[in-house]
């Protein structure tokens, strides 16, 4: 793998890493655990060899390693320790680390080594719910400190976007079990394009053996029409990220009743950070507000 090029504070290490600022500093100044570039100013740099050092000690030291013996080690018998501590203990920790490496790097073939390597022994709801899902919480923590940009984010998601598209791509390969006529159709609202979260839940919908089809990011609900001629029997699906803004969220939801169910009503599962601002009071029944996209499959 190439070096990663960018250059982080000691507050990017810290995000990275989860080992505070004030701990980094005392293990330098105490161990002389990393080489730090000096501004002008007299600012702290450091290069990705740093990280990556870093997030092997920070691993080390999460599995009862001391500071003051991981200090004495070369860096080569670090990286070998990891390897074999990481063959019995928590792979979760170590393939999110190395998702991490490769996002920071664009390294296309860790990403794929890594989960090619998670495969081994799990299968692709594993991979998601144990290293994906709590990957792309810290991606979004790291994305609100600035410690990384959207380009590293974008980068990210995408691939793991194209390991849901490939599962999503196996499982239509088998034939739809045609004595459900219901049909799943999943989309965005306007103006919301995060989604992960909804091409996950297609997934999870087809693997479960159920009619579904995603429709794609910032979908007018009037485009539906077309959709309804064909198929009446539909419950229709949606993950709220970032859109509509809380002040819309109960006009989306009347402007569906009001456009989808004028000669019927249709359920409508709603998704996503967004939905906490909704007043379940106000809804009808066809609307079902859901936290966990598992307690909604089991109870299909």
């Amino acid at each position: 793998m190439e070096h990663i090029k960018q250059n982080f504070s000691i507050k990017d290490l810290e995000h990275l890493s989860g080992i505070k600022a004030h701990t980094i500093r005392i293990w330098e100044k105490r161990y002389d655990i990393l080489n730090p570039d000096r501004t002008d100013t007299n600012i702290r740099t450091y290069n990705g060899d740093n990280l990556q050092k870093l997030l092997n000690i920070a691993f080390l030291n999460s599995h009862g390693y001391k500071i003051s013996r991981i200090s004495k080690m070369q860096e080569n018998e670090i990286n070998d320790l990891v390897k074999r501590i990481s063959a019995s203990a928590s792979e979760e920790n170590r393939a999110r680390n190395s998702f991490k490496l490769a996002m920071m790097n664009f390294d296309d073939r860790l990403f794929q080594r890594t989960y090619n390597k998670l495969r081994e022994k799990r299968d692709f709801r594993e991979v998601f719910h144990d290293v994906f899902l709590p990957l792309l919480e810290e991606i979004g923590l790291l994305w609100q400190t600035d410690t990384i940009k959207p380009i590293h984010e974008h980068y990210i998601v995408e691939l793991i976007k194209q390991k849901i598209y490939l599962n999503i791509a196996d499982l239509k390969a088998e034939i739809p079990n045609e004595d459900d006529e219901k049909l799943y159709v999943l989309f965005l609202p306007d103006n919301e394009i995060h989604d992960v979260g909804i091409l996950y839940l297609n997934y999870e919908l087809l693997n479960a053996g159920k009619n579904a089809i995603y429709l794609g990011p910032s979908l007018p609900l009037s485009n539906m029409d077309y959709l309804m001629e064909i198929h009446k029997n539909i419950v229709f699906v949606s993950y709220l990220t970032v859109s509509p803004l809380n002040t819309n969220i109960h006009e989306f939801i009347q402007d569906f009743q009001d456009k989808i169910c004028q000669e019927k009503y249709h359920d409508f599962y709603l998704f996503g950070q967004r939905t906490k601002e909704i007043d379940k009071e106000k809804l009808s029944s066809n609307i079902k507000v859901e936290h966990s996209i598992s307690e909604f499959i089991n109870s299909l």
